[in-house]
């Protein structure tokens, strides 16, 4: 039976190359070419890495190692650097070596030994026990090194990961380090191939449905077997409510593929409002004893796009209300703990999104177990748009774990490639699309595509992609009648948050919707646009979350995301409340803090999704208006402080109300808690710390400097309020910008409370406890 445990901690890091001089002699020149390749450097077994060493008994060495848990980014912990490249986050990028030391028990011997690597940012380079184990040249894939062969019983292994930092992959923030979770997953020699199990779910009666299993067994014996498999599927309260058998074959030392189905009745089904999912367990067994099982969970749901209908749902006409999201979080770079991960899918559900493409490439397991249990529409990418072994490996990749997920709809091939104007493009993307149909019929095809002005791949697509280009989707669909469309990247339109005057040469852009150029439309004329047109069938919006890189100093990050960089929101996220969630609602922006401006005019606008808005200044009305659909309020108002007071109606009648307080100066500060988290090693608890007047009003321009410290043993692993703030995110004291600084502690595995302190000059200090 399978075991499978994380190995995220306890690992050595040294940051920077480590050099070992080529050798002068031929012994270890001799020793060195043979299966145990490393026997100098920080990847020989017996290398000596420990820490601030005081042994007195071998050489000490002090090259600077240090102890870390994974997810790690080792480039995020820096000032920010003009200097540096813009498009990466104005970042120095380094190279770096990591070590682990684990042990395997006496019981593995002869067993199938994997270690499943998540994601490693950079070129990776692993080394078992001295032995080159594998290259991997991406940073956007899962890999697996069978060490089967390599690891030791009778004493500890040594795993040694160099990073080279020097290529890059992308335009946005690339990060450095383990920055996924590692696992070793060992199982008997014959199991169940990892991502072994294809579940694809059909409907083929009014309530009937088959469940169509392809479980691909790996035989590392060397002999023939014959292997039996019994495959159930759960419901969510974990009742049986199906299964099936099957036998088959396995040749030595291959893997074969058997099929075989279940039927199932009325299930429930998944959708964007009831996510419904269920667990398929696989047994296998085999005549000499060897055994595994293997979970994954599915989902019962029909996609079918319809000339007339558009896209359909289980038959439901459905809008996919998008946003595209790159993976990293302000605070810890590429290493997104999980429930960071899975916190950043539950801000944009509360935006009222139903859509997420995974922009542009593999996404974490634990972002796409978020994506099911909340009812997400995917349009999953890979990152190279190329017909090469290794692509097309890395694509198979992506397919084969994600394929049974019911929150996944398209498979997309790239994004926005010159060579999808070109012969060469058509071919490339065919074969890929030709891999995809291999490993997943059941899903379309896609591309985002910048240029589709003459694109050569929309003819081998489902559906029709495109970013940007407003001014040429009808043209193009008349090229293409016979497809819908949608809009895979729109509006990108940057805004810094609480910002509420002109934009200015400093980074500062108004914090309300508008058109940046002709390409780069704004949310409200992007979105009417879309929408009176029958045959687009939603759009991706670029984007959720501000990330780094893709910045103009001073600011170190991309201003295009409804919500900051530090999982703050925007006005962009209630404009988009309004557009896509029919409860009824009003946000009133800006705040109304202007202390030098009396007299002044300031144009206060309402996101909404009433009918009607009345506007009233201290109890005086300033005007009721009609608002027409996906579009806002806006009101110009002389500036005298008090209270900003506005009412939605829908058909009349009072529904929502919104207001705005002028505070007084800053007297305290508070601290609340954002998000769900666990003291099990990894979770990040995010804090929110806010200057309150005498009355307990916000204070929303405050700008206190505050420091922050956590209770023992947790730590603050970082702080962030401006995207023009350039020092390091791991600092424990920050400017407050425009009232608000997000706090990061990580508590120890097992801590039962969880306290943090934040203190300013003038504000005094302020304690939240948190019992874990």
């Amino acid at each position: 039976m399978r075991t499978q445990v994380s190995l995220y901690d306890g690992w050595l890091f040294h940051k920077g190359d480590i050099h070992v001089p080529r050798p002068a002699d031929k012994g270890p020149v001799y020793k060195q070419s043979k299966t145990e390749r490393k026997l100098i450097g920080p990847a020989a077994y017996h290398y000596h890495d420990n820490p601030d060493s005081y042994e007195s008994d071998r050489e000490i060495r002090s090259e600077g190692w240090k102890h870390v848990n994974l997810p790690h980014d080792y480039i995020i912990d820096q000032p920010n650097d003009p200097t540096q490249n813009n498009a990466h986050g104005f970042f120095k990028y380094d190279n770096a070596w990591y070590r682990k030391h684990f042990t395997i028990g006496e019981e593995a011997r002869g067993k199938r030994i994997l270690l499943l690597f998540e994601g490693v940012a950079g070129h990776s380079t692993v080394y078992l026990n001295g032995c080159l184990m594998k290259h991997n040249f991406s940073s956007y894939n899962s890999f697996v090194v069978d060490i089967s062969a390599n690891a030791y019983f009778d004493r500890e292994n040594v795993l040694a990961v160099y990073v080279n930092t020097e290529e890059f992959e992308g335009w946005w923030y690339q990060g450095g380090g383990i920055y996924r979770d590692v696992s070793l997953l060992i199982t008997d020699p014959v199991a169940v191939d990892l991502y072994g199990v294809y579940a694809p779910t059909k409907k083929v009666g009014d309530k009937q449905w088959r469940v169509d299993f392809e479980t691909t067994v790996v035989n590392d014996c060397y002999e023939d077997c014959v292997v039996s498999l019994v495959s159930t599927v759960y419901d969510a309260d974990g009742n049986a409510v199906a299964s099936a058998t099957a036998e088959g074959e396995v040749p030595l030392r291959e893997k074969a593929t058997i099929k075989y189905s279940a039927d199932v009745c009325d299930p429930l089904l998944w959708d964007t409002e009831c996510p419904n999912l269920y667990t398929v367990k696989t047994v296998l067994t085999e005549k000499s004893g060897m055994s595994d099982e293997s979970e994954t969970r599915i989902g019962f749901r029909t996609v079918e796009l319809d000339l007339d209908n558009g896209l359909l749902i289980n038959g439901k006409k459905t809008y996919i209300k998008g946003l595209c999201c790159h993976q990293d979080f302000g605070l810890t770079g590429l290493a997104v703990p999980d429930n960071i991960a899975k916190y950043k899918i539950q801000l944009m559900k509360e935006m009222g999104a139903n859509g997420f493409r995974t922009s542009h490439y593999q996404n974490s397991t634990a972002t796409m177990d978020a994506l099911d249990e909340m009812g997400f529409l995917v349009m999953s990418e890979t990152r190279w748009f190329e017909a090469t072994d290794e692509a097309l490996e890395q694509l198979e990749t992506l397919v084969k774990r994600d394929r049974n997920r019911p929150s996944v709809i398209f498979w997309s091939t790239g994004n926005e490639e010159p060579m999808q104007k070109t012969e060469n493009g058509r071919l490339i993307h065919k074969a890929m699309a030709a891999k995809i149909r291999k490993l997943d019929n059941t899903r379309m095809i896609t591309a985002a595509v910048d240029s589709p002005d003459g694109s050569t791949v929309y003819a081998d697509c489902d559906i029709v992609g495109i970013n940007y280009n407003l001014e040429l989707y009808d043209k193009i669909h008349s090229e293409y009648p016979d497809k819908l469309f949608f809009a895979s990247e729109c509006c990108a339109t940057g805004t810094i948050r609480d910002w509420n005057f002109p934009s200015n040469a400093n980074g500062k852009t108004i914090d309300k919707d508008h058109d940046t150029t002709s390409w780069f439309k704004g949310r409200e004329n992007t979105w009417k646009f879309l929408t009176d047109r029958p045959y687009i069938i939603g759009a991706y919006q670029w984007a959720a979350v501000e990330h780094r890189g893709e910045a103009v100093w001073p600011d170190v990050c991309s201003r295009s995301g409804a919500i900051d960089l530090f999982l703050q929101k925007k006005g962009a996220f209630y404009q988009n409340m309004s557009h896509w969630t029919d409860a009824p609602m009003a946000h009133i922006v800006p705040h109304w803090n202007f202390k030098g401006l009396e007299g002044e005019t300031i144009t206060v606008t309402v996101y909404t999704n009433c009918d009607e808005l009345e506007l009233f200044l201290n109890g005086e009305s300033l005007g009721r208006k009609s608002i027409e659909k996906y579009g806002h309020g806006e009101w110009d108002v002389v500036y005298t402080p008090g209270t900003l007071t506005v009412k939605g109606y829908r058909d009349g009648k009072l529904v929502a109300e919104d207001e705005r307080k002028t505070s007084k100066p800053a007297d305290r500060l508070v601290l609340h808690a954002d998000n769900k988290f666990e003291a099990n090693g990894t979770d990040i608890a995010l804090f929110t710390c806010e200057c309150v007047d005498e009355d307990g009003l916000p204070v929303p321009n405050a700008a206190e400097y505050v420091r922050f410290s956590a209770s023992a043993p947790a730590v603050i692993v970082g702080t962030g309020s401006g995207v023009d703030d350039h020092n390091a995110v791991s600092m424990a004291e920050r400017l407050m910008y425009a009232g608000k600084i997000t706090v990061a502690v990580r508590p120890e595995k097992g801590q039962k409370t969880l306290g943090l302190y934040a203190e300013s000059d003038r504000c005094g200090i302020a304690k939240i406890t948190v019992e874990l």
